[in-house]
């Protein structure tokens, strides 16, 4: 299990959708063999941008409300957010320097 802040259905508009700081959702299980692969990659990053992007993982079986009204069919699905409003989406095992990419827009 992660140390990343685990969000949930009751706290995703609060901990995501009113940050002051631009955010990554890590929507995953512990069944999915591509997620674990993401994991510590997300892990990574989430040091690296600590203050700077709100880094987050959330489990799609314990969380079934934000996974749908965001259409995730697939995980690990990365969603990237700014003032509340998603600027990406990111479906499947991502290499990390593609996520950095990413993740720099948000900045």
């Amino acid at each position: 299990m992660s140390d990343l802040l685990q969000v949930t259905d009751k706290n995703f508009e609060e901990e995501i959708l009113k940050s002051k700081l631009p955010a990554m959702v890590d929507f995953w299980a512990e069944w999915c063999g591509p997620c674990r692969i993401v994991g510590p990659v997300v892990e990574e990053l989430a040091k690296v941008y600590k203050d700077k992007i709100k880094i987050v993982k959330m489990d799609v079986d314990k969380n079934r409300e934000t996974p749908i009204k965001f259409g995730i069919r697939n995980i690990p699905t990365l969603i990237l957010f700014k003032d509340g409003q998603v600027t990406q989406t990111l479906v499947g095992a991502q290499p990390k320097n593609y996520i950095e990419e990413e993740l720099k827009k948000l900045l």
